[in-house]
């Protein structure tokens, strides 16, 4: 793989799944399955483990699957977004699964395909939906939205201090040339930024690029109820990793993560009623970053925040031994 094609903090993320994995016919779902980079690390790694992974994009499922094509029945892969994660294990024949693994953000392969639209270096097709065959594309966005949607947008999506005037200029521009391709936007947004305000923060264009794929995708709301399928989807002993490279998504991580580990009784209650201690607890302290070496080796590592959560107790309702599946018995796979 090419330095651009590497995961984010690989072996850590995969320290972090090893142990919940450790079972024969331990099952990870990889909601973020992108190239598979993640999952070929995992199948080699926890060699008596399997990998579900799912992907909204058709190009990189098309790819991961010819890429893991070597390791057979270990690893199947299905066209979804991570909201999704019930529906797959229903079609799966699973009730549970000792991990699930999110790398959140755009994808190294997106990135680097020109024509959709996610990179501001080139000229491209305004698109950036993470699914090309469906849904509004960055040009609709631009083209459609009041200028109060576009700049609220901007603002709470890419944080960005000038979406007001970023939006009227928007606005403006395509009353006389609906938006179709990033240059003219490239080009529009180093006339409205002011010059200091470019000098510093990365480029002028990737605050706004940011928030477009966001709201194309609609990230955070499937984010929102992602997080929740994945921590029911744990047995005892299975782990939640999350890697998150925006505020607004590591705060969602850290509100879901925070709540589940929670001991839900009174503080001046001298003790811990039976039953009532929490199910989950953190694994990570705090959120982790890379250190200067993985930023030196892999630049889009500046960003992340890592999170993992671990299933001590059972829920309410209740899931078979660790390491088994419904139908299944111990040491086995599950059958597609």
């Amino acid at each position: 793989m090419s330095a651009s094609h590497v995961p984010v903090l690989i072996d850590r993320v995969v320290a972090l799944l090893a142990p919940a994995l450790e079972p024969e016919g331990s099952v990870l779902v990889d909601a973020t399955l992108g190239l598979g980079g993640h999952t070929e690390a995992v199948l080699e790694r926890c060699p008596t483990a399997r990998v579900v992974g799912i992907d909204r994009d058709p190009q990189a499922l098309d790819l991961s699957r010819r890429r893991l094509a070597g390791v057979g029945e270990r690893f199947t892969a299905h066209h979804a977004t991570y909201d999704e994660i019930p529906e797959v294990l229903e079609r799966e024949g699973l009730t549970h699964v000792q991990g699930v693994l999110f790398d959140l953000g755009v994808s190294s392969l997106q990135l680097d395909e020109r024509e959709r639209g996610f990179a501001y270096a080139q000229d491209a097709p305004l698109d950036m939906r993470m699914d090309g065959s469906a849904g509004p594309t960055a040009a609709d966005v631009l083209n459609t939205y009041e200028a109060r949607d576009l700049a609220r947008v901007l603002r709470e999506y890419g944080e960005e201090r000038f979406a007001s005037r970023i939006a009227a200029a928007v606005v403006r521009r395509r009353a006389e040339e609906p938006w179709t391709t990033s240059g003219p936007l490239v080009d529009l947004l180093y006339d409205v930024i002011p010059a200091p305000a470019r000098r510093t923060g990365g480029h002028p264009a990737k605050r706004t690029f940011q928030a477009l794929r966001m709201e194309v995708n609609d990230e955070l709301a499937v984010l929102r109820r992602a997080l929740p399928a994945a921590i029911e989807a744990i047995g005892v002993g299975g782990r939640v990793v999350v890697e998150s490279y925006h505020s607004l998504e590591d705060r969602l991580v850290k509100r879901a993560f925070t709540a589940a580990t929670r001991l839900d009784v009174p503080e001046d209650l001298p003790f811990v009623p039976e039953g009532a201690e929490p199910a989950f607890k953190a694994v990570t302290r705090g959120a982790e970053q890379a250190d200067e070496a993985e930023v030196a080796h892999n630049p889009r590592a500046a960003s992340v925040r890592l999170r993992a959560l671990e299933r001590i107790r059972p829920s309410a309702r209740p899931h078979p031994p660790h390491g088994q599946t419904h139908g299944q018995t111990p040491g086995k796979g599950a059958a597609r």
